[in-house]
């Protein structure tokens, strides 16, 4: 199959709008779930998950935590004017961007922007009893410089070194749940929209497969023998973005920052390379590690940019039947890349992998180390539904017919699905 080559017209189907859920349900693990198994298509409730997981597999989950990540600001002139972070850049690590004081920069998106010509934008606030005054300021040229104009480098300064950006967001930031479910957020969303097991800062969308888990799913597939391990890949606002071109080969994918510890390496390596893989964040995550490592069999002394996952490296690098890449004549397998891996973290004598990845994962792909996948139902022509094809070999649509014919809720806060091609 010519992936490039995908119409995503072929990828749509009639989402009507009141099967898109607005709200979870009460309780998380109580939502509806959908078992696709070798072609065949049933149905259970999530707490019943782990009964359907093989005892001595590995789980791999996202726990990075939503961020507060939009800011309102309003104008002396009355304008109202949105500030959604995007992306660190000063810091550009996020966990020294959220502990940094007094000043910081950000890639964002800014709403209203005709109204923001010029000047800087200010917010007074408290904060454990002390006044504050947040300041923003657009640099225009850094703008085009870094993203080329489709986001904004907006400076930030306050004037209290004993408080942290982390805190500023905290006190002003409002968390950003999807715009597809068309209302403002509430007090709820604060816990409903973060899985139970986040901790990362930095996402802004949460990775929402994990939102149906429990601690009490969690003892489960404990008790049954399977291993849970861990990434980070925080989530950019690009993952709700349309695919508007008629063919894939014209949407350009969102980069995202992904971290990995030796742990999950090695975990990985002892699994036979093989992972339940929760939500297509953990898949994307997963499936770069592989051509990551195989960067590191051409270039060992690779930088972490240089480890960065194009869009179309998949397809477009020598590979066999399989997908897997050859090299200098040689096929370079998945323990063989993991293991690349490992020996760079030796190297350097680092506990983590730190890159980022704009994978895109369409038909025509094969997959190398997810072998079972959780996930919800997503949106039509979306390149979310085109990675859930290719892990489908195409057979999508049976799972989807199903889910809408079986009364599912579909989209962030809706049910859930274990597809086991």
């Amino acid at each position: 199959m010519d992936t490039k080559h995908i119409r995503i017209s072929d990828y749509n189907y009639e989402l009507p709008d009141e099967r898109i859920a607005k709200f979870p349900l009460a309780q998380r693990d109580h939502s509806k779930l959908l078992i696709y198994n070798n072609g065949k298509v049933s149905d259970d409730i999530f707490y019943n998950l782990p009964q359907h997981l093989p005892s001595g597999a590995l789980m791999v989950y996202n726990n990075t935590r939503v961020i507060y990540a939009r800011m309102h600001f309003r104008k002396e002139t009355g304008a109202l004017i949105e500030v959604f972070l995007m992306e660190p850049t000063l810091p550009a690590d996020y966990e020294q961007m959220f502990q940094t004081t007094q000043k910081c920069s950000w890639l964002c998106m800014v709403g209203n922007l005709k109204k923001w010509k010029e000047g800087s934008l200010k917010r007074d606030f408290e904060i454990k009893g002390h006044h504050l005054t947040l300041t923003a300021t657009m640099d225009r040229s850094k703008t085009k410089e870094q993203s080329g104009g489709t986001n904004y480098w907006v400076d930030f300064e306050w004037d209290n070194c004993q408080v942290s950006f982390a805190e500023i967001l905290e006190a002003v930031g409002e968390l950003p749940i999807p715009p597809y479910l068309n209302r403002k957020s509430e007090e709820s969303d604060k816990t409903t929209y973060q899985t139970v097991y986040s901790k990362i800062k930095g996402s802004v969308a949460a990775p929402t497969a994990g939102l149906h888990f429990t601690d009490d799913v969690l003892a489960a597939i404990d008790e049954r023998g399977i291993q849970r391990d861990e990434v980070t890949l925080h989530v950019g606002a690009g993952t709700f973005k349309p695919v508007k071109s008629e063919k894939i080969e014209d949407h350009a994918m969102h980069s995202e920052y992904i971290v990995v510890h030796r742990h999950t390496i090695e975990q990985l390596l002892a699994h036979d390379c093989s992972a339940i893989a929760v939500g297509t964040t953990s898949v994307r995550t997963l499936q770069s590690l592989y051509y990551m490592g195989a960067k590191l069999v051409v270039n060992p002394d690779a930088s972490e940019n240089d480890l960065h996952v194009n869009q179309w490296e998949p397809y477009d690098l020598p590979h066999d039947e399989e997908g897997l890449l050859i090299i200098d004549r040689q096929t370079v397998t998945v323990a063989q890349s993991l293991q690349q891996i490992l020996d760079y973290l030796d190297r350097d004598n680092i506990e983590a992998l730190h890159s980022s990845t704009q994978i895109i994962i369409a038909p025509g792909y094969n997959y190398k180390i997810v072998k079972m996948l959780i996930t919800n139902f997503h949106q039509p022509q979306s390149t979310l539904l085109l990675l859930v094809s290719a892990f489908l070999k195409g057979d999508w649509h049976k799972v989807y017919d199903y889910a809408l014919a079986h009364d599912f809720r579909f989209l962030s806060y809706g049910d859930s699905s274990l597809l086991i091609p």
